[in-house]
């Protein structure tokens, strides 16, 4: 089958978009019906999509997703435990400025009651999930972070504020590395997993999409953030070093980055596109945001082109993004290299539609 071929960022977007709704009814996206981060992560690309180029089938997908799972009184099943449970809510605050239905703010209330019920490490980091006690991941700062803070915005509990910087804070206390300006997936207080350092309770390995979702919630937190809060300033010094680190790593011939970012010299492993496609992001933002160079808009068109380049089609002219790592707990760098890779997972073209409505804007094409 004969496609047209996609000339801007924006029309990569559409058409990730289009293939995937081409593909699965909203409440199928998988995991099917289920309130899942998966599905929030493309639903946000989505939305982005639709805030650029307001075709309103695109708003209209995002809200048969969640009303297949939010009932008319706010009521909905989700894992009460875990900090991925918080980032799908990302989708209730445009649904309900645009219907005026209380359901999503009602949904959005349960979701931000969530986070007072969490266990938290001595110094009140959330633990990741019940079933990774005393554990902070880099997932986390996305997965709750970014949601806290629209809310607070939107709702007026400025409290949130505080506590979203106070993960961030000890995230780069416990997990950061001096050496490559990178910080490591995992960190157990307790010390007790296998994978965990005994000296500094870190994992061992800069995991590529776990760093993805650092670097997306710091630019996120700069565009939330008002204007007088002194937690500015910190927020950009730490997003500008991350995007210096990122930038020392990219694979120089392909753009892309590898599963396990610092160990491109290894024969095993490999380059990774969820992963990259969330640095473009987070490289592209801090360029508009002014806080980086004219080295990091290089670095971002060559990332956006490294994309670009592996992008396939299927046999109905339906876009298919490659070498997507799936969902993946901490470890070692074995159980990273070894981890399955698949095609259009949710994480990744998700991440891509997000790259490429900011690469858009930032070419200005």
């Amino acid at each position: 089958m004969t496609v047209s071929r996609p000339q801007t960022p924006m029309e990569w977007a559409r058409k990730a978009c289009d293939s995937l709704m081409d593909n699965y009814a909203a409440g199928e996206l998988p995991p099917a019906h289920r309130w899942h981060y998966h599905q929030g992560v493309f639903l946000c690309g989505m939305e982005s999509l639709w805030e650029s180029v307001h075709e309103d089938r695109y708003i209209d997908y995002i809200q048969q997703y969640v009303d297949d799972l939010v009932d008319d009184n706010g009521n909905l099943y989700f894992a009460r435990d875990e900090l991925d449970a918080v980032q799908a809510g990302l989708l209730l605050f445009k649904l309900h400025e645009r219907t005026g239905k209380l359901k999503y703010k009602i949904a959005a209330d349960k979701l931000r009651n969530l986070l007072l019920t969490l266990n938290k490490t001595s110094e009140g980091g959330y633990w990741h999930k019940d079933k990774y006690p005393h554990q902070m991941w880099l997932d986390g700062l996305y997965m709750a972070g970014v949601f806290s803070l629209k809310y607070a915005n939107v709702y007026g509990d400025e409290g949130l504020r505080e506590t979203v910087l106070h993960q961030e804070k000890l995230m780069r206390k416990y997990m950061k590395d001096d050496a490559t300006g990178l910080l490591y997936h995992a960190w157990d207080e307790s010390r007790r997993m296998p994978w965990a350092n005994p000296q500094s309770g870190c994992s061992p390995e800069f995991w590529s999409r776990s760093l993805g979702w650092y670097g997306l919630a710091l630019s996120q937190f700069l565009d939330l953030l008002p204007a007088h809060d002194p937690g500015r300033v910190e927020i950009a010094s730490n997003l500008r070093d991350f995007v210096s680190a990122l930038i020392r790593y990219q694979d120089k011939e392909s753009g892309l980055w590898y599963q396990v970012v610092d160990k491109g010299d290894q024969r095993d492993n490999w380059l990774e596109t969820s992963g990259s496609c969330l640095f473009v992001y987070t490289i592209a933002k801090a360029v508009k945001q002014g806080i980086t160079g004219e080295d990091a808009l290089v670095a971002a068109k060559k990332g956006y082109e490294g994309l670009i380049n592996v992008l396939r089609w299927d046999e109905q002219g339906r876009l298919i993004l490659p070498d997507i790592c799936i969902g993946t707990s901490a470890g070692d760098y074995e159980s990273y290299v070894t981890r399955p890779k698949v095609s259009n997972d949710l994480h990744g073209v998700g991440a891509l539609v997000m790259a490429c409505v900011e690469m858009q804007t930032l070419l200005n094409l």
